[in-house]
């Protein structure tokens, strides 16, 4: 087709006398009036039935988003953020600083059951754990604070106690420069969103399942898998392993698989001897912060939660307890609990060999609080290294 052939348009003014309600009027049209800013009117157009469709809209693809996760197996649940953990961290500084503190990472935040603590003990304890992080970050900040007098349980995950591993070690930034924004927001999510919506979860954004998809790999860089949801969180940071893990197997390997990347050597680990002065590096650390903390009569006790398969050989392998634990309970001269010392501690079942299932984790809190109870918190008794512990 030529440029003759193609078709012509006429452009048609409105009617003499008759407003354009589309047209833009600019100061031309309006003569006498000094304003050079053009105006638009607004066309008009059934605003409310789109409004109505709008929402509609919105609501159909959030509900089939709801009901996707819900189906999945997900539950709505607290997130467990920096926020949520200050809440918790704030209570020793207003008026509850005798009170009994857990620290520590994953195992003693999911595995230390705080409702089967309080029956046992009369009081619930505060959970101060963080997951994919030492618990010397936190525990520095208790001997720092004159506030807090009372006794501390701290976990020892060898791969993240002994190389210093911070995940979340960002909660004490917000613990001291929350604003009053951010801490009303904290508030509002915890009692609207979070309380009704299952897919209110980082593991199910979009963002987050898009990246978990099967995409090409790069030449000598293999993707890395993030770690998947593997807990339930309440309010006031109770926490348990989450039952898709214990009940679907193939969730439950999904999330093996991602332990499993940490078992075979990888291009950036570091040569054992780096290895070996990390492990050195924080024991001196823990020596340090536990002698501050006894020195004003608050009393320290290490506990080593279960592991087991592929993850307590790694574990074994890398952090050998000779290099470790035992090296840590000697210079620290604090008392520990190891759970391959106890018997009750053991025969527990770890769906992914790193946490206990939801059961078990109230037994082995049950368990734990009785060799406590017996062995170190109490008048009289004795600990492992033959020191006399004092009642508190």
């Amino acid at each position: 087709m030529t440029h003759a052939d193609a078709p012509v348009f006429e452009l048609r003014d409105a009617p003499e006398g008759v407003p354009d309600d589309y047209a833009r009027q600019t100061a031309a049209d309006r003569p006498g009036v000094a304003q050079p800013i053009p105006q638009r009117p607004i066309p008009q157009q059934p605003w409310n039935r789109i409004l109505i469709g709008a929402v509609t809209l919105f609501a159909l693809l959030l509900g089939g988003w709801e009901w996707y996760w819900r189906d999945f197996g997900a539950v709505p649940s607290t997130r467990n953020t920096e926020g949520l953990w200050a809440i918790q961290r704030r209570r020793i500084d207003n008026g509850e600083g005798d009170a009994t503190v857990l620290v520590g990472a994953s195992r003693v935040y999911f595995d230390v059951q705080l409702s089967v603590w309080e029956k046992l003990a009369g009081k619930r304890p505060i959970q101060l754990a963080f997951e994919g992080t030492t618990p010397l970050i936190f525990l520095e900040d208790l001997a720092a604070d004159a506030n807090f007098t009372g006794r501390v349980l701290v976990g020892v995950a060898p791969k993240i106690f002994f190389s210093g591993f911070g995940y979340r070690g960002q909660a004490l930034k917000t613990l001291r420069t929350e604003s009053p924004s951010q801490h009303a927001g904290q508030w509002l999510s915890m009692r609207t969103v979070e309380r009704w919506f299952a897919f209110y979860d980082p593991d199910f954004a979009l963002a987050a399942v898009l990246k978990r998809q099967d995409w090409p790999e790069r030449p000598g860089r293999p993707a890395r898998r993030d770690v998947r949801k593997v807990s339930v969180t309440t309010d006031d940071r109770a926490a348990h392993l989450w039952s898709k893990v214990e009940n679907d197997p193939a969730y439950r390997e999904a999330v093996r698989d991602v332990w499993r990347q940490d078992f075979q050597p990888g291009p950036d680990d570091p040569p054992p001897e780096k290895v070996q002065e990390g492990i050195q590096r924080e024991i001196a650390r823990a020596a340090k912060v536990v002698s501050k903390l006894r020195a004003r009569g608050v009393q320290v006790l290490f506990v080593r939660p279960p592991s087991a398969g592929p993850f307590l050989e790694d574990e074994n392998k890398k952090f050998p307890r000779a290099k470790t634990w035992d090296a840590l309970l000697a210079a620290t001269g604090a008392p520990g609990i190891h759970f391959e010392d106890y018997p009750e501690l053991q025969g527990l079942e770890l769906p992914e060999w790193s946490h206990l299932t939801h059961a078990d984790a109230e037994r082995f809190t049950a368990a734990l609080y009785r060799i406590i109870e017996r062995d170190f918190w109490k008048p009289g008794a004795v600990d492992q290294n033959g020191a006399m512990r004092d009642a508190r």
